[in-house]
């Protein structure tokens, strides 16, 4: 307890005291019996609360030296825990550091012996020089030791030995090797052509397949003319919706019991046909009709496709090919070059092929995998930039075929220059193919061509969704996308490429640019 506690009960017993002294003389009226008693009893409950202050300082004070003596021993706690940690991580550095030691000095072992093996490989190689420098320091004096002597005994320098022999060879052999070169060169000459004519009039032989020239319409017989009505609709709309959606031409005239569809593109062209088929035989005839109706004439024909490429590869024994170019192989069914269908032009040129090679006892396989595959490229050409050979060389690199095959496609309209008799064989077959009488039209492709390079300067314009070139070039027919192109846009875009056309084309009469526009608002009741 702290002396002030105790000097401060003190006075106040003393102040109870006088105080009650004080109270004793003030109540003289009362007995001193009394007076003293209450002053005892004062006295006593002074005392007693004093004493009672005196244990509740000392036990406090008790309390409060033991609680700082815990809180001391518990920061000493924490700063031996803390003093461990930092022990344990400055051991575990020094093991870090000395592992990291002992891998350098490794290291430091290792270099030093490789850079012995080094210096000890160079001084060997110094010495395998210095005795090669050596040995062939002695074949030089041997050989000049040598022509010295051949000199003294021929009485002729070397330079004067050689000169006299060729002169003295010379005419003896320039008369007889013109006379052979000549007989020889006529010779070869004649049996060539003689055998050349041999095998491709053996090759055109075997084959002599028909030829039956691409047209760009489709004619379309109906059950009767009253469908005729329904086809073209209230107002045009459904003629409208069937060019629009197919991108081909529907010509519905006094022919009877018949409508034709003209395009220039035999995709769009079999499939618009296929799409008016089926129309006729569910006989309704409607706009979402014809959506729909194209949707599954279009599955139908990349079905189509596929057969075809498939049959291609089968009919010429080709069973190997991968599943994109068979697809692609497929494309070109409904592909033209001058009138002449590609697909069947390549069946041709690998029989052909095959056919060449066997005459010349080669192996008639690689030929003919060449010859299906040299017009490959036609099937994407119109996708990718650059000729066809080169494009179709590359597609069947992508795919894995082999470099001589790949080497003959590219080469056989002499992109690059033949290197092997697979690539003349493909050159040959393939004019062969061609030159055949009625095999090519060359108005038709022209055409073609001019109607596709309409088409493609439309689609070159931002915001043009699909772009159809039909009434025989007359008509180019411009559908846009309705986000992107707003309503005074159509007209800039029309005039635009209609100024285009003008520019980069030659064409007989006018070309009507048509930018069509529309907007669809579609709710569903459920």
């Amino acid at each position: 307890m702290e002396p002030m506690a105790i000097v401060a009960i003190v006075i106040g017993l003393l102040v109870g005291g006088v105080v009650g002294l004080a109270i004793s003389k003030s109540l003289a009226s009362k007995t001193s019996a009394n007076a003293q008693a209450e002053a005892e009893r004062v006295l006593s409950e002074a005392k007693s609360k004093a004493d009672s202050i005196q244990r509740e300082k000392i036990l406090e004070a008790k309390d409060e030296i033991h609680k700082m003596k815990a809180e001391a021993e518990a920061e000493s706690k924490d700063r031996m825990r803390e003093v461990r940690d930092l022990e344990a991580r400055v051991n575990q550095r020094e093991l870090s550091l000395n592992s990291r030691s002992d891998s350098l000095d490794a290291r430091e072992h290792q270099i030093s012996s490789l850079q012995g093996q080094v210096e000890k490989k160079d001084r060997d190689l110094r010495a395998q020089q210095k005795a090669m420098d050596s040995r062939a320091h002695k074949l030089d004096e041997l050989e000049g030791e040598i022509t010295t002597r051949l000199e003294h005994v021929s009485g002729l320098t070397q330079d004067e030995a050689k000169e006299e022999l060729l002169d003295s060879l010379k005419a003896e052999v320039a008369h007889d090797s013109a006379r052979i070169i000549r007989d020889a060169e006529s010779r070869t000459r004649m049996e060539a052509d003689k055998k050349s004519r041999e095998i491709l009039t053996l090759a055109i032989q075997r084959l002599a397949s028909e030829h039956t020239a691409e047209i760009t319409v489709s004619t379309i017989h109906l059950p009767s003319d009253d469908l005729k009505g329904r086809i073209i609709g209230r107002e045009g709309r459904n003629i409208r919706s069937f060019e629009q959606i197919t991108g081909t031409n529907l010509i519905i005239d006094d022919t009877p019991e018949c409508v034709t569809i003209s395009c220039f593109d035999p995709v769009r062209r079999e499939i618009g046909r296929i799409t008016m088929d089926n129309l006729i035989a569910d006989g309704r005839i409607h706009p979402a009709r014809i959506e729909e109706m194209y949707a599954k004439a279009t599955k139908y024909v990349d079905k189509q496709i596929l057969d075809a490429g498939e049959q291609a590869t089968f009919d010429t024994g080709i069973h190997d090919l991968a599943p994109e170019l068979i697809q692609t192989l497929g494309r070109l069914r409904y592909r033209t070059s001058y009138g002449q269908n590609v697909l069947e032009h390549s069946v041709e040129v690998a029989h052909l092929a095959g056919f060449m090679a066997s005459e010349l006892g080669l192996d008639p396989i690689p030929c003919k995998r060449a010859g299906l595959l040299h017009d490959i490229g036609k099937a994407i050409d119109h996708e990718v930039d650059g000729s066809h050979a080169v494009i179709g060389a590359d597609l069947a690199r992508r795919f894995g075929e082999r470099p001589e095959i790949v080497h003959a496609i590219e080469a056989h309209h002499a992109d690059v220059e033949p290197n092997s008799v697979l690539d003349v064989l493909i050159q040959a077959s393939d004019a062969v193919s061609a030159a055949r009488p009625g095999a090519r039209k060359e108005t038709l492709d022209a055409y073609v061509k001019r109607l596709e390079k309409l088409e493609e300067i439309a689609n070159s314009y931002e915001g043009v969704e699909r772009t159809y070139a039909i009434q025989a070039g007359r008509e180019v027919r411009v559908m846009v996308t309705p986000e992107v192109v707003d309503e005074a846009t159509t007209t800039v875009l029309a005039h635009d490429i209609a100024k285009q056309i003008e520019s980069e084309m030659q064409y007989p009469g006018q070309v009507r640019v048509v930018v069509i526009r529309e907007s669809r608002a579609v709710g569903i009741a459920k």
